[in-house]
């Protein structure tokens, strides 16, 4: 019989390779929304899916070891000792990949007191006497042994398992210079670290094959160890008890009694209805449809969708009184969606569970919901602050937003928010919202309509809700939806700024860059692009020979902060000209930036993002007001061209003192911290009298800096390097300068350890008021992102506390302004700071609200400081 002939028997060792697809697949990306970490899964099953696709086996199983004992650790107490615990994110993948080949009607094979490898031996040998062509796959390199006419081993790449080595005899002597079957012998002698087996030391593998060419055989080579000479002969005769039981450990059983033969596993059709159901579970979409092509059940697959699906509803389009009468008969909460176009109404659906309505949007329609709309009637949106804004445009309120779909999912996975309706209809419905194709002038498939759209946003609030924890679904409703509510109106509102005073600071940047840039070319001699980090590569380290910065996969950084540092160690006029222009090049970006958002009216808008961060704080886009320099000359040019409006007599700028080491206090209740905040001294005198040992009034410019970098530096997780880094101090220095700290404020200390630990028990850190970030990678086997996630989550509680606490504080000062009858109104939030429009004879009662609003936004054991400036532009408001 020809090999084509053959049938086909693929041998899989399923721990080996989901293992190596959990190392290969980065495991914070794959996560099904209640938590399970489903890496070495989905790489197992795209690996195994391209496999068949490629190989077309006609009989086929999947081997499991039962655990780490078997027979061999009962022969040798330390195999596989030296193996780390299993990483917490792999634990429960394996049940859950055995559910998902069950389902896929592959065998699985795994039997106490025997490994994987032996199973694959044994339904390899018993393949290949029944004369089927076999394929082992493994990641096991004791499977070399199984290698021969009739068995072809496919081994993943150090990658992972995307790629796959054919090893035939022939390869096998290629790549090792022996056979299959003396493969083991090689590892005998070598040792595998791996299996915790130490070989013959200053053995590696070219002495191995040497000694086996020359005698022949592993017994021979034992029986004639007195033969070999030099230091490594003499470590052979030291260790031949050592080789002998690697040798008989490596050896793969090849009888192992097992329940089916290899005519037993033939190639069964897949359960279309199980593998939509754990392939959904698992939130594998992507691999449905691939594994659907590959076992011919594209459309019993489609008919179970189908058959699952809820049936979409036919939305009536009645009149406007009409759609009022069913608004006033809605039960329970009503979704809406609008269209927008040009920034105003077009089309409005609305729906219930049950039914769906839309219109297009006139006059009639809006004299007719206008009163609803504006009602407490429970509304449920997606997305709702750009139809919060045109329906304002449109002379319409929005009352009763009780849920948002977007900020719902954002508040569940901050560090990967769902971005559109699609995206969430994906995760929680398990379902594929119609959307017609924007690339197609006439689509194949009509997208679905605004009272679909929904139909579909109820659907899936529903679903968020019951996988909202209590207190995140209270951070939603008593601080993001007051939020939404109020950014609208900033957003709207947008913020007077003068073309004359940004064109003219524009010019005056533009030329002082052209003229640093003509400095920069007298320094070395020619121009260059000082822009273009290849030639200031050669500049930097080939012509000036100057140390080399950071590899990067371009060369080496000429990152502003990396040049910075070489500048300090190892100054050079150019070095510094070229600084100087991208400090000028980066400001006259800024302004061009703003300079081109001023509408006609003069004003600003930016657009304000709730869901742009995980820990809370919002983000500034089109323009970013967010990355305006703080503190230079050039910032506070920049930021005196925001000024009062017309109709408007005086800007009013409100931010919060040292906000973050407040809510450190708090957290921490170190009394230490509490006092100095109660007693109203400066922090970081009162802090550095402490650490450095001497009367408040003694402490130094230079203690209060190093201080004061201290006291901030711990909240995002600073090291002794990088403290050492930053201050420009000895690291011995820096590292006594933080015991000294922590022996005053010990409970600083404890507190930034315990929330670490509590964290990586919980998975996830919480605010003052429940908001959650989750954080998978504190239990990361891989350093690097454990490390940074503990950073992150010393700052999170931090950080997000501060975030909730200005939310707070700013819907409450735009709420009492409208309740009061005041035409003042905030127009910019802006880090720990509010900038408020005070309209004429209003300063008083402004001034008074945000002092009030922002200080009782929390009730911490330390006072919130409110600082207050005035001006009529934003610099001359400065405090």
């Amino acid at each position: 019989m020809t090999d084509s002939a053959k049938p086909t028997l693929l041998v899989v060792d399923g721990h080996s390779l989901a293992y190596r697809a959990f190392y290969a697949l980065p495991v914070e990306n794959f996560s099904t929304k209640d938590g399970q970490h489903t890496n070495g899964i989905y790489g197992f099953l795209a690996m195994l899916i391209n496999l068949i696709k490629a190989e077309r086996p006609t009989h086929m199983a999947v081997a499991f070891d039962t655990s780490r004992q078997s027979f061999r650790t009962r022969e040798y107490a330390e195999y596989k000792a030296n193996r780390s615990e299993t990483p917490s994110e792999f634990k429960g993948q394996i049940p859950l990949l055995q559910d998902c080949l069950a389902a896929m009607s592959i065998q699985v094979l795994q039997q106490e007191d025997i490994e994987a490898d032996d199973i694959l031996a044994t339904l390899a040998t018993q393949g290949a006497e029944a004369g089927f062509s076999v394929l082992v796959c493994s990641g096991d390199r004791d499977t070399i042994q199984l290698v021969n006419d009739d068995i072809t081993l496919l081994y993943p790449n150090v990658q992972g398992v995307s790629q796959l080595k054919r090893y035939d005899r022939q390869a096998v002597i290629d790549r090792y210079g022996v056979p299959p079957e003396q493969y083991p012998d090689i590892a005998a002698l070598v040792g595998e670290t791996s299996d915790n087996l130490p070989g013959v030391p200053k053995v590696g593998e070219k002495t191995a094959v040497k000694w086996l060419t020359q005698f022949g055989s592993l017994d021979s080579l034992l029986e004639n160890a007195d033969k070999v000479t030099g230091v490594v002969g003499g470590n052979l005769r030291e260790h031949l008890d050592s080789v002998r039981r690697n040798r008989a450990l490596n050896r793969l059983l090849r009888d192992v009694d097992l329940p089916l033969h290899p005519t037993d596993l033939e190639v069964q059709p897949m359960d279309a209805q199980a593998v939509r159901d754990i392939f959904a579970r698992l939130e594998f979409k992507t691999l449905i449809p691939r594994v659907a092509e590959l076992a011919g059940i594209e459309q019993q697959m489609a008919a179970v969708a189908s058959a699952a699906a809820v049936p979409m509803p036919v939305p009536a389009e009645p009149s406007a009184d009409g759609l009022r009468a069913w608004v006033d008969a809605a039960k329970g909460d009503v979704a809406v969606t609008l269209v927008i176009e040009g920034g105003l109404p077009r089309r409005i659906g609305l729906a219930t569970k049950d039914a769906a309505v839309e219109s297009d949007w006139t006059p009639a329609v809006a004299d007719a919901l206008g009163e609803w709309l504006a009602s407490d009637a429970p509304k449920v949106l997606g997305d709702a602050k750009p139809q919060v804004k045109a329906l304002t445009r449109a002379g319409q309120r929005l009352g009763g937003l009780v849920f948002d779909t977007t900020l719902a999912g954002w508040l569940l996975r901050p560090s990967f928010p769902d971005k559109t309706l699609a995206d969430l209809v994906d995760r929680y419905l398990d379902e594929k919202l119609p959307e017609s194709d924007p690339a197609q002038l006439v689509p194949e498939t009509e997208g679905a309509t605004p009272g679909q759209l929904s139909w579909y946003t109820l659907r899936v609030a529903e679903m968020l809700r019951a996988e909202l924890p209590e207190s995140v679904a209270a951070v939603l409703a008593d601080i993001e939806l007051p939020t939404l509510q109020t950014l609208a109106d900033m957003e709207l509102a947008g913020v007077s700024v003068s073309h004359a005073k940004l064109s003219g600071f524009s010019g005056e940047l533009g030329d002082r860059a052209d003229a640093i840039a003509q400095d920069a070319y007298a320094a070395i001699g020619r121009e260059v692009n000082l822009g273009s980090p290849k030639q200031l590569q050669e500049v930097l380290f080939d012509e000036l020979e100057l140390p080399k910065t950071r590899k990067t996969k371009t060369g080496y950084s000429t990152d502003a902060a990396v040049l910075a540092d070489l500048q300090e160690t190892n100054p050079h006029p150019f070095l510094d000209l070229l600084l100087q222009h991208r400090e000028a090049t980066k400001l006259r970006q800024i302004i061009e930036s703003l300079d081109v958002a001023i509408a006609d009216d003069g004003r600003v808008r930016t657009t304000y993002l709730q869901t742009g961060s995980q820990t809370g704080r919002l983000s500034s886009t089109d323009p970013n007001l967010q990355n305006i320099p703080v503190r230079t000359e050039e910032s506070r040019r920049i930021r005196s061209a925001f000024e009062v409006g017309a109709g408007y007599e005086t800007l009013l700028t409100a931010d919060y003192s040292q906000i973050e080491m407040r809510i450190m206090a708090h957290l921490s209740e170190d009394p230490g911290l509490i006092e100095a905040f109660n007693s109203g001294e400066d922090l970081h005198r009162f802090v550095g009298a402490r650490v450095f040992g001497v009367a408040p009034e003694d402490v130094t410019a230079a203690m209060r800096t190093k201080v004061k970098a201290m006291s901030y530096g711990l909240v995002y997780g600073l090291s002794a390097f990088g403290l050492s880094k930053q201050l420009r101090i000895e690291q011995s220095e820096a590292k006594q300068l933080m015991m000294e700290y922590f022996a005053r404020f010990g409970a600083v200390r404890d507190y930034l350890r315990s929330s670490v630990e509590q964290a990586r028990v919980d998975g996830y850190t919480e605010t003052i008021f429940g908001r959650r970030r989750p954080f998978p990678d504190l239990a990361s086997p891989n350093r690097v992102l454990r490390e940074n996630a503990e950073r992150a989550a010393l700052n999170a509680p931090i950080q997000g506390s501060a975030a909730d606490i200005m939310k707070i504080a700013l819907f409450h000062i735009h709420d009492d302004f409208r309740a009061e009858g005041l035409q003042s109104r905030v127009l910019m939030q802006i880090h720990d700071e509010l900038v408020v429009e005070v309209a004429e004879g209003e300063w008083d009662a402004a001034e008074r609200v945000v002092r009030e609003r922002m200080g009782d936004a929390a009730r911490l054991s330390v006072p919130l400081d409110v600082q207050i400036g005035r001006g009529a532009d934003w610099n001359e408001a400065a405090h």
